[in-house]
């Protein structure tokens, strides 16, 4: 009788041993599959910043050229005695030409900031729920919650702003092609007065 006890006990051992072990690697699986999520949405994060503020750059530097053709357009007009008030033509229209090239330019890599933002955003929420499900799952681990009584709290979904968010890539375009009608009135507006006052 002892050893059918002594036999029946270490089967329960067993099967208590093999059931923590298989709990024990749902464990470390779940958390193991969480910080790989966190991990790819921090780099993905990472990259979408590096790739706006190359983005930015190309922009400042598209700023900069063109400022500096309307400088020389500008200083060509005061100091040109050939060029009179019959010929506004000439000027309005390389100014017209060049305010259209420029403004398809930064409508392209405005396009390309704001998408790049967009991606950024949806990977740093993501990230952040991420983030949090790993905390709950280790406080609820460490309380004694099985891994497979969570199901599918542990399912992380590709997260995106409100349309609300988009609100703000509104305001980014206005400004920038406000300030770029502005500055074409300036221009057309200067060369009539020094060509025909």
């Amino acid at each position: 009788m002892s050893d059918y006890d002594h036999r029946g006990g270490a089967q329960s051992s067993g099967v208590n041993h093999h059931h923590h072990h298989r709990n024990a690697i749902s464990r470390e699986t779940a958390i193991q599959a969480l910080n790989t999520i966190i991990q790819l949405h921090f780099e993905k994060t990472l990259e979408k910043k590096r790739a706006v503020d190359l983005q930015k750059k190309q922009l400042w530097n598209l700023f900069h050229v063109f400022f500096l053709f309307l400088a020389l357009i500008f200083a060509a007009l005061s100091q040109s005695p050939r060029l009179q008030c019959r010929h506004c033509w000439i000027p309005i229209g390389l100014l017209s030409l060049s305010h259209l090239i420029f403004y398809v330019s930064v409508a392209q890599t405005l396009r390309c900031i704001n998408g790049f933002k967009y991606q950024r955003r949806c990977h740093k929420l993501t990230l952040g729920l991420a983030t949090e499900r790993l905390r709950q799952l280790k406080i609820r681990l460490n309380n004694g919650v099985a891994v497979e009584e969570m199901g599918d709290e542990l399912e992380i979904h590709y997260q995106e702003p409100p349309e609300s968010y988009f609100g703000k890539f509104k305001r980014n375009w206005a400004v920038h092609f406000g300030f770029l009608i502005l500055i074409y009135g300036f221009m057309v507006s200067s060369s009539v007065v020094i060509l025909c006052f």
